[in-house]
C-alpha cells in the first residue's frame, strides 16, 4: 500500500495515496461506511498504474480525511473540494475512475470546470435519484442502529450489497472499512443526514458533461441495476455503458482483471 500524504485544499487537509506515473488519474470511492479510495480500488491499483499517476483521494468525511459537516449540495461540495485539490496539487486536466458517491462527485466536477477533466469512468454511481433499490441511507443507518457497528454487521453490509458473491468478500476489505467507519469523528455525523450534506439532482446538468464518460457497471447492482445505468446513457451526451457478469456494487473487487482490462481499453483509447 502506498503512504499516506496529505493535501492542503479549501481549508481542509485531505488524506491521498500515490501509485505510479504519467497521466494523473484522480480515484474516487464510494460513500458506504467506511469507504476509501484505496480500500475501493486496491484490487486494480498495479493493473491501471501502468503510464498513469494514480491518486488515490479520500473526500472530506471518508477514509483518513477531515470530518467537517457539510451544509449544502453534496455533490457541488465535494467537486469543489476535489478543484481545490487539483489546484493545488498543479493538475491542469485529470481522467478520474470513480465508485459510486464519487462517480456522481466526478461528473459535477465536469459541469463545474470541464477543462479540468479528461475521461470518466463511473461505477454503479447515482447522480439522479434512482427508482426503487435499496438506499445508502437505509444501509447506514442498519449498520449504526441496534448494537452499533461491528466487523460482522461490516461483512453482511459488504455481502449482502456490494458483492454478488459474499464468499469472495475479502477480509482485510472488511477489516479496512470496520476500522475507518469507527473513527470518532465519522461517528459524530455517521447517520446525520443533515451534516453530509443535502441532497443533489444532476439531471439538469448531465447535458453540459461533454466528456467521455464510460459506466461500468455491475449486472446485479441493487441501488440502480443496468437499466438506470442505460437511462443515464441518454442524458449524458459521450456515454457508454458496459456491465460486468456476476458482480453487484463493487465489480472492481469481485472481477478486477476484467474490470482493469474495460477501464484501460476506455482511458487509453
Amino acid at each position: 500500500m502506498p503512504e499516506p500524504r496529505r493535501v492542503a485544499a479549501a481549508g481542509l487537509d485531505l488524506a491521498y495515496r500515490e501509485l505510479g506515473a504519467g497521466r494523473p488519474t484522480l480515484v474516487l470511492h464510494g460513500g458506504g461506511p467506511g469507504c476509501a479510495a484505496w480500500t475501493d480500488f486496491a484490487p486494480v491499483a498495479e493493473a491501471l498504474a501502468p503510464g498513469r499517476r494514480l491518486i488515490f483521494l479520500d473526500l472530506p468525511q471518508f477514509g483518513e480525511s477531515p470530518v467537517p459537516v457539510i451544509g449544502e449540495p453534496v455533490f457541488g461540495y465535494h467537486a469543489g473540494q476535489v478543484l481545490a485539490v487539483l489546484d493545488r496539487l498543479g493538475l491542469a486536466e485529470v481522467d478520474l475512475v470513480c465508485q459510486s458517491f464519487g462517480g456522481s462527485v466526478a461528473l459535477r466536477l465536469a459541469a463545474l470546470a470541464p477543462n479540468r477533466v479528461g475521461r470518466i469512468v463511473a461505477t454503479g454511481s447515482a447522480p439522479t435519484p434512482p427508482d426503487g433499490g435499496v438506499t445508502g441511507p437505509a444501509i447506514r443507518d442498519a449498520y449504526y442502529g441496534g448494537d452499533g457497528p461491528s466487523e460482522a454487521k461490516m461483512a453482511e453490509l459488504i455481502g449482502a450489497h456490494e458483492f454478488h458473491d459474499r464468499a469472495r468478500v475479502p477480509a482485510e476489505t472488511v477489516r479496512a472499512r470496520y476500522r475507518a467507519s469507527v473513527r470518532p469523528e465519522y461517528l459524530a455525523v455517521a447517520t446525520d443526514t443533515a451534516a453530509r450534506g443535502a441532497p443533489e439532482d444532476l439531471a439538469g446538468l448531465l447535458p453540459r458533461v461533454d466528456r467521455p464518460v464510460l459506466l461500468l457497471w455491475g449486472a446485479g447492482d441493487p441501488f440502480a441495476g443496468p437499466s438506470y445505468a442505460l437511462g443515464l446513457t441518454r442524458l449524458l451526451p459521450r456515454a457508454d455503458l458496459h456491465v460486468l457478469a456476476r458482480t453487484s456494487h463493487h465489480p472492481q473487487q469481485e472481477r478486477p482483471r476484467a474490470y482493469a482490462a474495460a477501464v484501460r481499453a476506455f482511458l487509453d483509447r
